[in-house]
This record gives C-alpha cells, structure tokens and sequence, in this order.
C-alpha cells in the first residue's frame, strides 16, 4: 500500500483506502493532480452551517468540493464511449465525472443513495479500461458523521441507505472498480467546524 505518500495530516483529518497502488500512480505520474487533490481536501472544513442547509440539487458540501477543484482546472466530463465488434459499434454509456483532470476522475458522493456507488465503480472500470482515465478517487463521509448528523438535527436526511464509507468499501473490495487504481477520502469529524 502507498497510502503513506498522503501527508499525515491528511490522513488524520480523512479515513483513506487506496487499491492497485493509486496513490503512487498519483504522486509520480500525475504530480500535479496530485497537488490539487492534497490542497483542496486538506483546505476543505466541514461546516455546520452547510449540513444544516436544506437538500434540492447539489449539497453546499459537494459544491464547494466541486468548485475548489473547478478553480484548479478540473471541469465536470462526460464521454462518449463505444465498442465495436466485427465493425458494428454497440455504445456502452458511461455518466458524466464530477470532476476530470487529465485522466484523472473525482466523484463526490456526499448524501446520495448508495447505488451511486455502483455507478461511479462501473465508470471507473469502463473508462479505465478504455485508457481514458488512470486513477479513480471517490471523497465521501465517514460512517460516524451520522453522530454530528443526528447533534444538528440532521440525522433522517442522512440515512442508512444514502452514501457513506460502509456501503462503499465492500464494493470496491468485491471488485466493483475492475482493475482501475482506486483512492477513497472519507469525510471524518476532525473536519467538522461548529460554526453555527
């Protein structure tokens, strides 16, 4: 595992996993990406005031994630996939990644239901074996956020069955991803900011 090439702060502040050596196909082959990735998470908070904002669209949450890495670059990619046997083209659709640099792909799944995950683990195996990403990271919440969730008053928009790190690891630890390098940060609440 690679996982030591993170900062430790990072890796205080995030639960983080990592498959088929994603982490050092990151630092060495796609530094600046890199960068990026450790620059917004570790600038990133968790505020009260954002959980306690009301759903419809995007969350404040996965804005803000979003957006970082939209001033760094990145921009939301949708591709245009097919195969083709015996010179008979059979599209094989792939969904839109929240954020794309340079064959990397970041999904941010902050409070979808958890079949999301299936979705972005088939695109990361699709496009990955296309060639048209090299690494896959997914930033979610850890399970014990549902604490703080439940502290705020929170606690039934963020339920059992929306996306969190326990419905994500048995997919990927089933071979949800295929071969493709995976990186997950989970959202923890050393991040958590009471700022009313």
């Amino acid at each position: 595992m690679t996982i030591e090439l993170i900062p430790e702060n990072l890796r205080t502040l995030y639960e983080v996993h990592e498959w088929k050596h994603a982490c050092a196909v990151l630092k060495s082959d796609f530094s600046a990406e890199w960068k990026d990735i450790i620059e917004v998470l570790s600038a990133f908070r968790l505020r009260k005031t954002d959980i306690k904002t009301p759903g419809g669209g995007k969350s404040p949450i996965s804005s803000k994630l979003d957006g970082e890495f939209f001033k760094r670059g990145w921009i939301e990619k949708a591709f245009d996939t097919k195969v083709v046997v015996d010179e008979k083209p059979h599209e094989n659709p792939t969904h839109k990644i929240d954020c794309y640099k340079n064959r990397i792909a970041l999904e941010v799944e902050w409070n979808n239901k958890d079949p999301f995950y299936d979705r972005d683990l088939n695109n990361f195996r699709i496009l990955f074996e296309l060639r048209a990403i090299s690494v896959g990271v997914i930033v979610t919440r850890c399970d014990e956020l549902q604490d703080i969730f439940d502290g705020v008053g929170k606690g039934a928009s963020y339920g059992p069955s929306t996306t969190h790190m326990g419905k994500l690891l048995p997919r990927i630890e089933g071979g949800g991803g295929g071969g493709c390098p995976i990186v997950v940060f989970g959202i923890t609440g050393r991040l958590y900011l009471d700022d009313k």
